[in-house]
Parts: C-alpha cells; sequence; structure tokens
C-alpha cells in the first residue's frame, strides 16, 4: 500500500502512463503494505520510465558503505566462497542481487526495495488494469505480522478457490511466510498463467489450517464497484487506487447521481493504497478548495497537493475505513475527516503516512525508496499512527463470510438515514 511517485533521471515524471508490458504482478501494493494478488494496489502505480541516463549529484551528508575497504572483504567472501564452500555451482548473479538486496534492507524500512530486473518487471502493470496472478487482495497483520486476505475480485481464481476475508496466509507452496515482508509473499504467490500455487491459511472457526490450491490466471481489475441501497443512499466501493481509478469513480459517481442519490458511502476498508496522483485526482472531485494532503522532504521542502474545490459534494457523506485500509486510503479519508464534509465509521486505518519513489537504475533493475512523509490538510503526521474513525465499530469476519451481515456498513445506512430525517 504505497503512495509512489516514479523517477525518471533524478525528477519526478509529469507524464503517467502505464508501462505496456505483460508481465504484471500476482497487486497491489504496493503503496504500502499490501497489493492486490493480482497482488493489487499495496503495490500498485504503475509509470512508464523513459530513459536510462542517470545523474548521481554528491551526496549530501553522511559517507559512504561502499569503500576499497568493504570492496575487498566483498572479494574475500566471495573467494572464500568459491574455495571452500561444499557446492560449485554458485549462482553469481543471486549473489550480486542480494548484496543490492541487504544494502537497501539495511535502512530497516520496510516500504524501501531492490527490484531485479524481473521483479521490476512484475512491478509495472498496463493501463487496462489487467494482473497476472490469483485475484486476491493481501494486507499485511501487524499483530501476526502475516498476511491477510482482505477481499477478493470478482470472477477471479482467488474467488473460485473460495477464499474468505480475514483468511490468515501461513504458507505458500509449503513455504512459511512469517515475518517475510509482503512484497516476498506477493513474489511467491505470482507466476505464470495456469500454473497452480498452494496456500496455506488459516480461518477463524476451523480446527486447522487449510490448503487451497488456487490456479493462477488474467484478472480485470475493476477498482470501483457502484450500488443504490434503500432510501436513495449510494454505495461506492474502492478497492485500490489504480491510473484507472479517477475515470471509473467519476462514472460510478454520475450513475449514482442519475438514479437519485441522496446520501453518499465510499468503502475504504482494506484498500492498501496506490497511486498518489489517482486518490488527489478523485479528492479533487469531492473536496472544497484547500490542501487534499501536503509532504515534506528531508530537508524541509514541502509539497501540496491542492483540491481546486469546483465540485465540493454537497450531500451527506460516511467513509468505512478498518485497520487495512491504508496509504492513499488515509489520504482520502483524512482530508474528508479534516474538512469536516463526511463521518469516518469503522476501525483505526493501518497508518501509512509515507510516499515512496521508484528510481531506474539504468540496467532494467530498480529502487523504491521512502522520500518523504505526508500529512493531512490540518497537519496530522499519521504514519505509524493511523486515522481514528468518529464512530467505531467492529466487523465480525466469521458472521460477515457466513451470512453476509456488515456490522460497519448497517451503522453507515443508520448515520446517513438521519441525516437524511428518514
Amino acid at each position: 500500500m504505497d503512495n509512489y511517485e516514479i523517477n525518471n533521471e533524478s525528477t519526478v515524471s509529469d507524464e503517467e502512463e502505464r508501462y505496456k508490458k505483460k508481465r504484471l504482478y500476482a497487486s497491489g501494493v504496493a503503496l504500502g503494505v499490501a497489493s492486490t494478488l493480482a497482488v493489487g494496489a499495496i503495490c500498485a502505480i504503475v509509470l512508464k520510465i523513459q530513459g536510462y541516463d542517470i545523474a548521481f549529484p554528491e551526496q549530501k551528508g553522511a559517507d559512504t558503505a561502499v569503500t576499497e575497504e568493504t570492496i575487498e572483504k566483498m572479494k574475500l567472501l566471495e573467494h572464500s566462497i568459491g574455495l571452500n564452500y561444499y557446492k560449485t555451482d554458485v549462482d553469481r548473479t543471486k549473489e550480486a542481487d542480494q548484496i543490492y538486496k541487504g544494502i537497501v534492507a539495511s535502512l530497516e524500512d520496510p516500504y524501501s526495495i531492490y527490484y531485479t530486473s524481473d521483479e521490476y518487471l512484475d512491478l509495472m502493470a498496463d493501463n487496462e488494469g489487467v494482473y497476472y496472478g490469483i485475484g486476491a487482495y493481501v494486507s499485511m497483520d501487524k499483530s501476526l505480522n502475516l498476511p491477510v486476505i482482505t477481499g477478493t475480485i470478482e470472477g477471479s481464481p482467488a474467488e473460485s478457490a473460495g477464499f474468505q476475508n480475514g483468511d490468515v496466509i501461513y504458507k505458500v507452496d509449503g513455504t512459511s511466510v512469517q515475518d517475510m515482508q509482503l512484497s516476498e509473499v506477493v513474489d511467491m504467490i505470482h507466476g505464470d498463467v495456469g500454473t497452480t500455487v498452494t496456500i496455506t491459511v488459516y480461518r477463524k472457526g476451523e480446527p486447522d489450517y487449510i490448503d487451497v490450491p488456487v490456479e493462477r490466471g488474467e484478472v480485470k481489475s475493476q477498482t470501483v464497484n457502484t450500488t443504490m441501497l434503500d432510501d436513495n443512499i449510494g454505495y461506492l466501493g474502492i478497492t485500490e487506487f489504480d491510473a484507472v481509478t479517477p475515470e471509473q469513480f467519476k462514472a460510478g459517481m454520475e450513475e449514482l447521481r442519475e438514479d437519485g442519490m441522496e446520501g453518499l458511502i465510499i468503502d475504504l476498508r482494506s484498500n492498501p493504497g496506490g497511486n498518489l496522483s489517482a486518490v488527489v485526482e478523485i479528492a479533487n472531485e469531492i473536496l472544497p478548495a484547500g490542501d487534499i494532503v501536503y509532504t515534506l522532504d528531508r530537508d524541509g521542502n514541502r509539497t501540496d497537493y491542492e483540491s481546486e474545490g469546483n465540485t465540493p459534494l454537497d450531500i451527506p457523506l460516511v467513509v468505512l475505513v478498518n485497520e487495512y485500509s491504508a496509504s492513499a486510503s488515509e489520504i482520502l479519508s483524512g482530508a474528508i475527516k479534516d474538512y469536516g464534509i463526511g463521518t469516518l465509521v469503522g476501525k483505526t486505518t493501518y497508518g501509512k503516512g509515507v510516499v515512496q519513489r521508484i528510481f531506474s537504475l539504468g540496467d532494467g533493475t530498480a529502487v523504491k525508496l521512502t522520500i518523504s512523509t505526508y500529512y493531512t490538510p490540518n497537519g496530522t503526521d499519521i504514519n505509524g499512527v493511523g486515522i481514528e474513525p468518529d464512530v467505531e465499530v467492529d466487523l465480525d469476519y466469521e458472521k460477515y463470510n457466513e451470512s453476509g451481515d456488515d456490522t460497519q456498513k448497517d451503522k453507515a445506512v443508520e448515520i446517513l438515514k438521519e441525516k437524511l430525517g428518514k
């Protein structure tokens, strides 16, 4: 669940075009903790990089770790492996990749990652919102340090395999994923169309772990879904913030208005985030004039993302959030809360208040680095804290999976009916 910016020659690209590759994510997170297992958005801003020439400005501050001494030590280690290791078929490319990964991992930042060329291609998605994988939304459960399935895409392999909201992923093809980063689990689940991956899950109420084999396939992700509830209450769910999401949002709002919408529920539950520009464009559709979000980098430089205020929402609004609503979801819900134009219902959000940028390294590989902290319009830093709802309501996943009983959504309807005098 990342708020991503893509870097080209050390500047943020203003032209956000999808990279037309067919090797895509298993969704997302991208953007923060989560991705779609398409895997979706915890990873999903996907913009085209043009050119590979990179200028490296002089570093500010700290000494470099790459010195003659460390280079010589790496050579000694490699020499020792060559002389003494009990196998001779050492993969030197993998060895080099692990060196690069280790440098980035030393930052101890879960959102900063080195991508091999294959992994970088996997991070790219085309403009149609098509993914190759199982079609499940996955976030990281911080208390268990294990991934949890928070939803499935309609018609996807994950839905057909019977995955349920709240399923905790314990193993992938027999390998424990305990203490792995979400991106590593995504890589394990990702694979070629037509191949099968077996995911072992813990499901509340079941006496033992459940092995779920699922065949990977092509998943077309509709990131916005709408329906008209009773009493002219419109429901609009956003599963992730992808490049296609703003247009889907506008179309969904237009459809609901044509159907006579008098009040609106925006459902951001289990939305792991995604494209920073996408959430800014959506916020611009409903917020009054002013800041949507602003960022501060390490040098204190501030960047403001503002709403023009041309089409502020003029009907009562409730926003549904939960502990898996992260990153771009928190930008939208935080702005709505600060401007007081809607009521937040559910659970405290995930708390990812940092922005990443992806830098091409010129040889088909890339590095994603956290480059700034973001703040809500009122100046609130939500990183590691999250956003508290105005009305806290628990959701019983077991009951929801059995009967569809959604206590959080029911509360949202109740609040809107009261506002509408119904």
